[in-house]
């Protein structure tokens, strides 16, 4: 296994951007880096020059679009429609029904119901630290959180809709028009617009000030002795620290852990995207933050617990043409084991906790 990525290469990597963007890089305690971390990313303006919302501890900068600069308006506008169930063809099946904020914003089924009460072919993945990512989907098909927008809606086994009756919907509510023009300019209603505000929200849905955010920063009782040893352990297993790394724990790349190859007619994944045989079976490596709330977990929602996801990884993956060949058994037991979750377990966060559905809707 590859030892490439040591914790003191991955202190490296995250926690000096960090520090240079304070001004006390050894302040008395985490609360007052916390404090003025936030602070620092508080006055960071986007493309338009208004101020960003603060960050919980551990977070970058949010990469906010040229062409999709964050405001208030048009991220309140984005929560509002995550929330109507009237952007779905029932009436009913809103992003939120999928991506349950209750969930760190995941499925909490292993396959979602749309409006017709077909289950998807995939687990409604967390939308926690989306803001970072490279692409969007398991397969990694969109680019943008704005670009993938689209496909929900339009799926006939999740909301639905067309596009034209999508924008007939929210044309038809006038109580819409207000909020798009406070969020636009003026009350023009189109997918576009609708696709941007859904971004927008979905880039304040993070997670950060974790215990292990926290130990980063240099508060080393952040961690308790058992999340410490779980968290060298993880770093000795060269492909854990290898595909979970950075701020958010993921190099946003794709892997066959062999989960779906042991089916009849396994899911391609990342292969519809790319063609190339090579990335049959191939999913994004997902985020660790927040797996406590997460369950279950892998695209195909089979595992339960962490604990036989972890099982998995002890036995190297399951066999197949295209497992990844960093994947190799190991021995696994139950201390070490106990102690991985434990440092998982420091890996819950705050921020999305916060956010709420609307109390009303537009009408």
């Amino acid at each position: 296994m590859s030892r490439r990525v040591t914790l003191t290469t991955f202190l490296l990597l995250t926690l000096v951007p960090a520090f240079l963007a304070v001004r006390n890089p050894q302040p008395a305690d985490s609360r007052s880096l916390a404090s003025a971390v936030d602070k620092v990313r508080t006055n960071q303006a986007t493309p338009n020059g208004t101020p960003a919302p603060p960050l919980p501890l551990g977070l970058p900068a949010v990469p906010w679009p040229e062409d999709n600069p964050y405001s208030p308006a048009r991220a309140e506008l984005g929560r509002i429609l995550f929330f109507d169930g009237r952007l779905s063809s029932n009436g009913v099946v809103s992003c939120a029904f999928c991506h349950k904020p209750e969930h760190a914003f995941s499925g909490s089924t292993a396959f979602s119901k749309g409006v017709n009460g077909k289950q998807g072919a995939r687990h409604a993945p967390t939308l926690i630290n989306r803001a970072w990512g490279k692409s969007q989907f398991w397969d990694g098909r969109m680019p943008t959180l704005e670009s993938q927008v689209i496909f929900p809606v339009t799926n006939p086994d999740e909301m639905g809709m067309t596009v034209e009756r999508v924008i007939q919907t929210v044309q038809g509510i006038k109580g819409y028009a207000p909020l798009f023009a406070a969020a636009f300019g003026d009350t023009t209603i189109n997918f576009d617009r609708i696709s941007k505000a859904i971004a927008t929200f979905e880039r304040t849905i993070v997670s950060g000030n974790s215990a292990y955010d926290r130990y980063l920063a240099g508060d080393k009782s952040a961690l308790s002795k058992q999340q410490k040893d779980g968290l060298d352990f993880f770093n000795r297993k060269g492909e854990c620290a290898e595909c979970h790394t950075g701020p958010n724990l993921t190099t946003e790349k794709f892997a066959n852990l062999g989960i779906g190859m042991d089916r009849l007619n396994p899911d391609p994944g990342r292969e519809v995207v790319t063609k190339k045989r090579g990335d049959l079976g191939k999913f994004k490596i997902p985020t660790l933050r927040d797996l406590a709330h997460r369950a279950p977990y892998t695209h195909d929602g089979r595992f339960k617990t962490l604990d036989e996801v972890l099982d998995l990884y002890a036995k190297g993956g399951l066999p197949n043409p295209h497992l990844d060949t960093r994947l190799t058994p190991f021995y696994l037991d139950d201390q070490t084991k106990a102690d991985l979750l434990a440092f998982l377990d420091s890996l819950n966060g705050e921020g999305w906790q916060k956010i709420a559905a609307p109390t009303a809707f537009p009408q």
